[in-house]
């Protein structure tokens, strides 16, 4: 941070606020205190006629590979507006009947990630501006080697056990990364 966003103070230090536990970047012209919190990601597991929409990403990072529609919440939405949204930003695509289905911490990178469950309307989608091309996959059809990140994997994994055993739950856990960058996912 260079500037302070209240007062256009450069003086920015980065430092423990008194009565704090986290470095701040923080203005000692006007006192303002700038939290970073983590973002939070919501899309859907949307699903038409037993097959499931995917997206093939338009956008670094992973440009290319397989996702499931999902992106940053806005202010001013609820988090079921903001997997609707990004359903129909990313896939042109309708969503309908969303039920919580996964949320996980990824603090590595300061995100949470919520995902739902949801139908297509009208079983159309297409491609987005973030998307170069969007297919309904059935299971086995999926692009299991080229899906754009681990915590794809892994929601569609408890998905399609869930769709097994005819019941769904909700999903809880949290990814980690080790020091040699190894992913491992812990199921709460």
């Amino acid at each position: 941070m260079k500037f302070c966003s209240c007062c256009g103070s450069s003086d920015i230090e980065y430092k423990i606020p008194e009565g704090d536990n986290r470095l701040r970047h923080c203005c000692p012209r006007c006192d303002a205190i700038f939290y970073e919190n983590p973002k939070i990601i919501a899309g859907c597991i949307a699903q038409w006629q037993g097959k499931i929409l995917m997206c093939k990403r338009a956008i670094q990072p992973r440009c290319g590979t397989w996702t499931l529609p999902a992106g940053f919440m806005e202010n001013h939405e609820t988090i079921q507006e903001a997997a609707a949204r990004e359903t129909f930003e990313e896939a042109t695509a309708r969503s309908s009947n969303l039920e919580l289905f996964a949320v996980y911490n990824l603090p590595h990178i300061s995100q949470v990630y919520i995902i739902f469950k949801a139908d297509i309307e009208d079983g159309k989608a297409s491609s987005g501006i973030e998307s170069l091309e969007t297919e309904f996959f059935d299971e086995q059809d999926i692009p299991w080697s080229d899906l754009s990140f681990p915590i794809i994997n892994e929601t569609l994994d408890l998905y399609f056990e869930d769709r097994k055993r005819g019941n769904f739950s909700m999903h809880t856990g949290e990814m980690m990364h080790d020091h040699e960058r190894a992913i491992q996912i812990v199921r709460y």
